[in-house]
């Protein structure tokens, strides 16, 4: 196999794939978080209190997302002969390793082990390869030219294609695996 290289920039509030992963990964949470205080508070103000905090977070987000990573995840994948290699670009990855490091630093300095192990992960998280003997699992999204691809519990990729690789991408793939459409 010839090995296949490319570099994409995918809109993180427009991506479908992304979005419904954010929807998992933070509006259930929040969803319950606000379920729950919605039935337990009663008509009490520090509802509205703590209602406003949660959406003010969220918001803040969004904000910070589009300011520190214009709205997009920089992303390039390396296909060959052993497998598929998803990292973050250069000049991302950078900004993450900053913001990663003191996410771990502050979390250490308020003694919350949650947060400073969620810079640690998040850190991690920034190059993953896949064995093609390791993919258990292969879901292609045409329309949206992404193919999805599980390997071990936390091997996991997004295969962003640009449309005009998506094809030969997913030829590749099936070439690699058991997995077809």
């Amino acid at each position: 196999m010839a090995r296949m290289e490319w570099k994409i920039d995918v809109p993180i509030f427009r991506d479908t794939v992304i979005l419904k992963q954010l929807g998992i990964a933070i509006g259930i949470p929040f969803g319950i978080v606000v379920l729950i205080i919605g039935f337990t508070s009663g008509r009490s103000v520090y509802t509205l209190y703590a209602l406003g905090l949660i959406f003010a977070l969220i918001f803040f987000t969004w904000l910070f997302i589009m300011i520190v990573y214009r709205g997009k995840y920089e992303v390039e994948f390396v296909l060959d002969s052993k497998g598929v290699l998803c990292r973050t670009q250069t000049k991302q990855a950078k900004k993450n390793r900053v913001i990663n490091t003191l996410t771990v630093i502050l979390g250490m300095l308020t003694r919350n082990p949650t947060v400073a192990g969620a810079g640690m992960i998040a850190q991690s998280r920034q190059k993953i390869f896949i064995r093609w003997n390791r993919v258990s699992k292969v879901k292609y999204k045409p329309k949206g030219h992404t193919i999805l691809m599980r390997g071990g519990w936390l091997e996991n990729i997004a295969l962003f294609c640009t449309e005009d690789n998506y094809a030969q991408v997913e030829q590749e793939v099936m070439m690699h695996t058991n997995y077809h459409v």
